[in-house]
């Protein structure tokens, strides 16, 4: 060993700088873990639940519930994973919620395609924990909602207007409700989830009318 390192290793100064890179370097990890991490593994998990209990809802919806069930389960189930996970990653949970976050300045550039891969890859786990915990039965036997409102090559256009309409609904309700600083609310949970359950309303209700024209015409 030369002179000039023992030195050095000698030195009081060269311990503290030592820990200083550690501590530094520490730090860096914990900013890191809790600005980019957490929220996308917020929005993986709550993604997850939301599909897994909405898909549920569908899947054993009975004839005597009819549309309020699915509805209210939508509704609640997101307004409850918003009053939990929301101050984490934004509670978002959707990719077009997202989306207008970022147009909105409450989502940097950097983060929306991890947002979005992590909501698809939530949503692609609660859909397939829903169907494996459902009958084979009654998933092949699931009826309503999107199996039925387009039908038809000339009900598309519909179905996608009303589609953007409510997505409009519900992204407004999520940036007014948590991001503008005039209108931020802590009942944002509450908000977000009847946003939901009226947007799945409506939307079911183009759905079964649809469904009595083509008995209708049957």
């Amino acid at each position: 060993m030369s002179a000039e390192a023992a030195v050095d290793l000698c030195d009081p100064e060269f311990d503290s700088g030592k820990v200083k890179e550690q501590s530094m370097v520490c730090r860096c990890c914990v900013y890191c873990h809790v600005k980019f991490v957490q929220p996308c593994l917020v929005e993986l998990l709550g993604s997850a639940f939301f599909v897994f209990i909405g898909c549920l809802s569908v899947i054993h919806n009975e004839m005597g519930t009819g549309l309020l069930g699915p509805a209210l389960a939508h509704g609640m189930a997101l307004g409850l994973i918003v009053a939990m996970l929301g101050n984490i990653s934004g509670g978002h949970f959707n990719p077009a919620v997202s989306l207008a976050a970022m147009l909105t300045g409450g989502l940097s550039l950097m983060m929306l395609l991890p947002y979005w891969f992590s909501q698809l890859c939530g949503g692609l786990i609660g859909a397939v924990l829903a169907k494996e915990v459902s009958s084979k039965e009654r998933f092949q036997n699931t009826s309503g909602a999107a199996f039925v409102t387009v039908q038809e090559p000339g009900q598309v256009m519909r179905a996608v207007v009303m589609e953007f309409i409510l997505t409009t609904l519900l992204c407004l309700t999520v940036c007014m409700s948590t991001i503008n600083q005039r209108t931020k609310s802590p009942l944002a949970p509450f908000a977000i989830g009847c946003a939901v359950t009226v947007a799945i309303l409506t939307g079911l209700f183009l759905g079964d009318e649809n469904t009595r024209l083509i008995l209708k015409y049957q």
